[in-house]
């Protein structure tokens, strides 16, 4: 397999895994949240995946 090919398979595998994963963490944290939590919710999954991205 082409080693460039093979780099960019591995990388729009790992977006896709963060994607999904940040998906799927919002869509757990927001189970049972009241209306009037939700922002705050949504901030601290926002701040959770900047931290996993490393852009913190």
């Amino acid at each position: 397999m082409n080693p460039e090919l093979a780099w960019l398979i591995g990388i729009v595998a790992v977006v896709i895994i963060v994607a999904v994963a940040a998906v799927l963490v919002a869509r757990f944290a927001l189970s049972g949240t009241q209306s009037k939590h939700r922002a705050a919710v949504l901030s601290g999954v926002a701040e959770v995946v900047r931290a996993i991205r490393g852009k913190r």
